[in-house]
């Protein structure tokens, strides 16, 4: 994790359920994804190599962490399927 603004970002992810935005410098949206645990499921993207090209080519986009805590991964499971078929992210 070189970036300081997204170690900055990670940092403050709760550990709880909910749903993960990447956005590019300009503020587009690139990926949207959900998780048990925000905090680890996010901070994984930048702390492990990645094999698939098109992740590693995620990874260096993104800009912007933006997140949505929900009560359940049940929710989160929701929630992200809905985002996507409405913002349909290229990385998705």
């Amino acid at each position: 994790m070189a970036n300081p603004s997204i170690v900055l970002q990670t940092s403050t992810l709760p550990n709880k359920p909910g749903v993960y935005q990447y956005y590019d410098s300009e503020d587009k949206l690139l990926y949207v994804g959900k998780a048990k645990n925000l905090k680890k499921r996010v901070a994984s993207y930048f702390t492990k190599t990645h094999d698939n090209g098109k992740t590693r080519l995620l990874v260096k986009k993104i800009v912007t962490i933006k997140h949505i805590v929900v009560a359940t991964e049940t929710d989160a499971l929701l929630l992200e399927n809905n985002l996507i078929k409405k913002y349909q992210p290229r990385y998705n």
